[in-house]
């Protein structure tokens, strides 16, 4: 049941079954994500997929979670979904939960008994990648979804009972659009209301659209210190009910995790010592040395 790199799931997912439902992005245009440039999108067929969990119910009958790859299973069709689904509920019987990466296209394109359907099949959880509350810094990146379509997503998600992880990209608007992207991003995401939420910081990779513009200087990165005040202006400006916050993915200059808002203000505090220098940063890994 080898994996087709390169494969990429969140930092909680690490526990998880891996299941590559499809191969690439359904998407595959934004100009800062370099993750899948040579790996062509393609949907598994289900006797593939098949194979795939009868070989992990051999290793492992006794998996709790499963996360479906690569980067948008959502792209297929629900009545492949749900038959992929149903194997893995009929293979692992101490299954709990299925999660997987979602564009918010893919799901607006889906009726609400497909969603009703999707969580009572055990599909408990999608991350999406808001990125920007921008629409406009959206665009720039040529981000297939839009803010409307992502946050209408997840609220029809969340009636259905399946809940979001909403990822947000410090640093994509550049210093140019850097106050508009803080702006637009908290009113996206008081809207949204997300399960959780998590911070990265913005890489520059090799060989994008997006490098190729910091190099002739149309886009002009932040620096450390910007980025920890676009994180600062954005936490002090959210108004959640009920959230879990990490930002401690290897990209980011300062670990973080706190409920919101009981810990609002403690990490309000917290970066406020980290814009300071009063706490160490992470450059060698943030810059991916």
């Amino acid at each position: 049941m080898p994996i087709v790199e390169p494969a990429i799931r969140p930092p909680s997912e690490a526990d998880s079954f891996l299941l590559q439902v499809t191969l690439g992005c359904s998407s595959n245009t934004c100009t800062f994500c370099g993750a899948y440039q040579n790996k062509p999108f393609r949907i598994k067929s289900l006797s593939e997929i098949g194979n795939d969990i009868d070989k992990q119910r051999k290793l492992n009958p006794e998996v709790r979670r499963v996360f479906l790859m690569d980067g948008d299973a959502l792209a297929v069709k629900n009545e492949l979904l749900l038959a992929v689904l149903g194997k893995l509920i009929a293979a692992f019987p101490a299954l709990t939960r299925i999660s997987t990466y979602a564009n918010g296209h893919n799901i607006s394109g889906r009726s609400d008994e497909d969603l009703r359907r999707l969580f009572n099949n055990k599909l408990r959880l999608i991350y999406l990648g808001l990125e920007s509350g921008s629409q406009r810094v959206l665009d720039l990146r040529r981000k297939r979804a839009s803010v409307a379509e992502m946050v209408e997503s997840l609220k029809r998600s969340a009636r259905f009972g399946i809940k979001s992880s909403v990822i947000v990209l410090l640093g994509i608007g550049g210093k140019d659009h850097s106050q508009e992207h803080v702006r637009e991003t908290i009113l996206a995401l008081n809207q949204m209301q997300p399960r959780y939420l998590s911070f990265l910081s913005l890489m520059v990779i090799p060989q994008t659209p997006l490098a190729r513009e910091a190099a002739i200087g149309e886009f002009r990165e932040l620096e450390p210190h910007e980025l920890l005040r676009e994180a600062y202006d954005i936490i002090e400006g959210l108004s959640l009910s009920r959230t879990v916050f990490r930002c401690n993915h290897a990209s980011n200059y300062f670990a973080l995790e706190a409920r919101l808002p009981h810990d609002k203000e403690k990490l309000l505090e917290s970066l406020k010592a980290a814009i300071r220098g009063e706490v160490s940063l992470r450059p060698e890994i943030f810059r991916g040395l």
